[in-house]
């Protein structure tokens, strides 16, 4: 497919919002500042660099369509794919000039490409990677081993002891790793994680499982209401037959979903730093600490992705995170759907009835479709796209409760050398060693350092030792980076949306806080700051503004027991349990709705699946 640069529909003016983020550090100033010339690269590399996929061959869209997807995330890509597979005429609207919503690369500091928000492939399901044949639509993906490392700061080191813990995918070497700190916990690790392998494996069913097909088997009245239900539903009949087979791990599984993930892990084991390494599974992405009852499903949903039958657990795709969504759009337009990109929903079109019948863009173009899936979040879809009186006001009042709290800042950093690090030094200069491939945390000494983090954000402060996982995509993928050069993403917490004292996340703030980062980071791998090249902070504000995420949430909502499953985006009691809306012909295709975040395009399958199914409905019944 031929693209035109020349062609394409960007707002220069919507960069400047996003440069508006954007700090520089140079080797020469010492100092943050905005930057012009980045600014005008920024403008220049959008137009020429990345407009694969950013638009259809046809430059307007149709006046009606069978279904329009409002924004061109993973999820809302994947949807369209399967749905224009089915020969359902598709369209995808996206606000931004790109599509693949927080799973994007972006040129940030000139030849460098960054995973600008999203930046490890781990817990996409595997159905969709080869039905959709990522692969052969360009999607290469590095696997990591090892995949953790935990440096300790120089105060921790004892003489003849461990300064390191480095876990991968050799069992007997991570036994020995541990064993440097515990023998009880090198023993206990093996029992620990087959447990929770079994635990995952009886979930995983309920990640293709759409809720409203579990509702519609709860509330049938007779035996055979239930059969029929059990018939209709492929993924309930698989639920079903997971769970009856979970017996003696009951317990744990209770366990999992209740407790804190300190709770979990003190049962396990007496290390702190392997506890806090653990530990940062269930709060990545989360408002939680490791005391926070509930935060033990968080790990359980980022486990998923270790055992996927697919190559892509934790890896790192080649070209960043946005490979993995051009591979989507690539797979979707070979089907036909047509994806448009600089075009913004305003609203929801209603007919006389209340039933959802098309969308208004920002230009005032109308688009008619006989069904509407939103893949922004719920905030978005029901409180700026549709009026109020369009939902029962209990449900209305449901959605306003959501929570989005955000604890994340990314900082996205180019530098001119290898991070060195005192604990496991380069054998030689400036040459990825193992560890450099893994997920590298910062701060894991002990889980008490984690909780003071997260008090601090609880009063509107962040921590001088905040929560840090690093990792150098460029130690694997060379397209990346310029030579001997590297991009190196840190993931941050717990930095809270609404700062103390009325203080708020402008440049100075975001240039104080990316100084206390990197002085943590300077205290296990000394240069780190003098090697900057360039940078970028993506503040809470910044994440909602940029990609539509809700309070900075990277989840579309909180993964806690009260907004999961039968209760995402609210409870089925309230509403119709998703992927369907109060609003007719409305469905939620996003990670608002179940089974929540992470690149898992999992909302999206379940969505495009009950499309179907909708579609055929109406079409017997107009017959």
């Amino acid at each position: 497919m031929n693209f035109n640069p020349e062609t394409l529909r960007i707002t220069l003016a919507d960069v400047d919002v996003e440069v508006s983020v954007l700090c520089v550090y140079t080797m020469y100033s010492r100092h943050f500042k905005t930057a012009r010339t980045v600014q005008q690269n920024l403008k220049t590399n959008y137009v020429t660099k990345f407009w694969k996929h950013s638009s259809t061959e046809r430059l307007e869209p149709k006046s009606t369509y069978d279904v329009v997807i409002i924004g061109g995330g993973h999820n809302g890509l994947v949807a369209a794919a399967y749905l224009q597979r089915s020969g359902i005429q598709t369209c995808v609207l996206e606000r931004r000039h790109i599509v693949g919503g927080a799973a994007v690369t972006e040129e940030i500091v000139p030849g460098f490409k960054f995973s600008r928000a999203s930046y490890l492939l781990s817990l996409l399901r595997p159905q969709i990677y080869s039905d959709l044949e990522l692969k052969k639509h360009g999607l290469k993906v590095y696997g990591r081993n090892p995949y953790s490392y935990t440096p300790l700061r120089e105060s921790n080191w004892k003489d003849g002891g461990p300064r390191s813990l480095i876990l991968g995918l050799d069992e007997a070497k991570n036994m020995e790793q541990i064993a440097r700190f515990s023998e009880k916990d090198a023993q206990a690790l093996k029992l620990y994680e087959e447990q929770l392998q079994k635990i995952v494996v009886t979930l995983q069913p309920l990640l293709d499982l759409s809720a409203s097909d579990m509702v519609a088997f709860f509330r049938a009245d007779s035996v055979w209401g239930k059969i029929s239900a059990l018939f209709h539903s492929p993924q309930l009949r698989k639920a079903a037959r997971s769970f009856s087979s979970i017996g003696g791990n009951l317990p744990a599984l209770y366990e999992f979903l209740t407790s804190s993930a300190n709770r979990i892990l003190n049962h396990w084991f007496e290390s702190e730093p392997l506890k806090a390494t653990l530990a940062t599974d269930a709060m990545i992405g989360s408002m939680v600490g490791p005391d926070t009852p509930g935060s033990g499903y968080v790990l359980l949903h980022h486990m998923t992705g270790q055992i996927n039958d697919v190559d892509s657990a934790w890896g790192f795709p080649e070209g960043g995170m946005g490979a993995v969504t051009q591979a989507m759009a690539s797979a979707a337009t070979s089907f036909g759907t047509h994806i448009f990109t600089g075009r913004e929903v305003s609203s929801i079109c209603l007919n006389g009835d209340g039933h959802a019948v098309g969308v208004v863009t920002s230009e005032g173009r109308e688009i008619k479709a006989t069904l509407v899936l939103s893949n922004v979040t719920p905030y978005i879809t029901f409180q700026k796209l549709l009026p109020p009186s369009s939902l029962p006001e209990k449900y209305r009042t449901a959605v306003a409760d959501i929570n989005y709290a955000s604890p994340v800042t990314k900082i996205n950093v180019a530098v001119n050398k290898l991070p060195n690090f005192l604990a496991d030094p380069c054998e030689r200069m400036n040459q990825p060693m193992p560890h450099h491939k893994a997920t590298i945390h910062f701060n894991c000494e002990s889980t008490e350092i984690l909780t003071q983090a997260y008090n601090c954000a609880q009063d509107g402060n962040y921590s001088d030792r905040p929560m840090i996982e690093m990792v150098i995509p460029s130690s694997m993928d060379p397209t990346i980076a310029p030579p001997d050069c590297h991009v190196c993403h840190l993931f941050t917490q717990y930095t809270p949306y609404h700062l103390s004292n009325g203080a708020t996340w402008d440049d100075k703030t975001k240039e104080d806080y990316a100084k206390k980062v990197f002085s943590n980071v300077e205290e296990y791998a000394p240069g780190f700051t003098e090697s900057i090249i360039g940078m970028e902070v993506l503040s809470p504000p910044d994440l909602e503004e940029i990609f539509g995420l809700t309070g900075g949430n990277i989840f579309h909502g909180a993964l806690s027991m009260d907004q999961l499953f039968l209760s995402r985006p609210v409870a089925a009691d309230i509403g119709p349990a998703a992927p369907f809306t109060p609003v007719k012909n409305l469905l939620l295709c996003g990670s608002g709705a179940h089974p929540g975040g992470g690149v898992t395009g999992a909302p999206g399958y379940i969505a495009a699946h009950a499309t179907l199914a909708q579609l055929l409905l109406l079409r017997r019944t107009i017959k």
